[in-house]
């Protein structure tokens, strides 16, 4: 490997590293503070990871975080900052449960139909903020945080009984799918069942990252986020990439709720979870919006929401991992400031050095000549 390679892989994982250290350490000087070791809360979340049903809840936990992390991590990639991907998938999940328990196809035809179901409502979401943004220049942050109040609204008229909601005791639900809509997952024994839609999450990192990184779109997108003028100049229509964007994070967004209500509680009701879309946001910039790096940084989130519970039961309060999660969102944005830094000075001392070299190059060869006239 060439050192320039090397250098963009130790940048490229220095932020992580550093972040997931400070947000350590500072986690650990918030229970000395309160009285509580520093390291036994850390050891019991470990712990956990032996049991095989909690490594089953963390498959499942990370396939919706890494989802909605990769709905965040396409605006990042054209510097747009999609923070509607909450209301986007909520209200996604709500439509395709509404279809999911009207229509009934063979399996074959009501996955297909569900997802795509997903997608169109998740895209439509987005691209109303992406119209906006191109037609009349609203910040797509503005609007996309406008959107989720309004998805809020849209789903609980959605849950009125003459509308399409079911009453189940004080729950308020779409009424329960038809099974032809069910995936079914994977048979894990005492420890549970993996979602079957787990591999949806696997196939949308690899399409990301094909996209993104071999294909004129993915060039392009990448282009208009670093600078739109310079990919309006080479051919590029910043707007047009612009509501693309957008309308592929919330296409995507979309997807993000799926694999719990196709393979779990097969209703959208006031218990479907809620919040993945902005924590989404952080597990994107730990993963710096790679598809590897949002994996390891969603199955770091999930762990941390899997395991804290046991904290309770050993006299430590299982917020620690909601604090640890807040640190590392607050370490990552310093970490990776700090790296941009520390690496634009290298790149600048390495530049220096080759200039001062090429500069006494020639002139050993101006002497070399002068020598040979004489």
């Amino acid at each position: 490997m060439k050192k320039f390679d090397k250098e963009r892989v130790l940048l490229a994982v220095a932020g992580p590293v550093i972040a997931l250290a400070v947000a350590f350490v500072l986690s650990a000087i918030v229970l000395l503070a309160s009285g509580k070791s520093p390291v036994e809360p850390y050891a019991l979340m470990f712990e956990q990871l032996s049991f095989s049903d909690i490594q089953v809840l963390i498959i499942n936990q990370a396939s919706l975080y890494y989802i909605a992390a990769l709905a965040v991590a396409i605006g990042f990639r054209m510097n747009l900052f999609n923070i509607g991907v909450d209301g986007q998938y909520q209200l996604a999940a709500m439509m395709a449960a509404v279809v999911g328990a009207h229509a009934n196809l063979p399996a074959a035809l009501q996955v297909p139909l569900l997802i795509l179901t997903a997608v169109c409502t998740g895209a439509f979401w987005s691209g109303i903020a992406g119209v906006l943004k191109v037609t009349r220049g609203v910040s797509e942050v503005v609007a996309t945080i406008m959107l989720n109040a309004i998805a809020t609204s849209v789903i609980a008229y959605l849950w009125l009984p003459n509308v399409f909601g079911v009453k189940v005791g004080n729950n308020n639900t779409t009424g329960e799918m038809h099974e032809s809509g069910w995936v079914p997952g994977i048979d894990m024994g005492d420890a549970g069942e993996i979602y079957g839609l787990v591999f949806l999450a696997v196939l949308l990192g690899i399409a990301y990252w094909v996209v993104l990184n071999r294909t004129r779109f993915g060039f392009d997108l990448r282009a208009s986020g670093a600078s739109e003028t310079a990919a309006a100049a080479s051919g590029v229509d910043p707007k047009r990439m612009v509501l693309t964007a957008m309308l592929l994070s919330g296409g995507i967004a979309g997807m993000a709720g799926l694999p719990i209500l196709l393979g779990d509680t097969h209703t959208y009701s006031l218990n479907f979870p809620t919040g993945i879309g902005f924590l989404g946001i952080g597990i994107a910039l730990l993963g710096r919006n790679s598809p590897v790096g949002i994996a390891f940084a969603a199955l770091l989130w999930a762990w941390l929401d899997k395991a804290s519970p046991e904290l309770d039961f050993h006299g430590y309060d299982k917020e620690i991992a909601v604090i640890m999660q807040g640190l590392i969102v607050l370490s990552v944005v310093v970490s990776y400031e700090a790296v941009r830094e520390w690496g634009l000075r290298r790149q600048q001392r390495r530049v220096g050095a080759e200039l001062a070299a090429g500069h006494v190059l020639g002139a050993d060869n101006n002497t070399t000549k002068e020598v040979a006239g004489r």
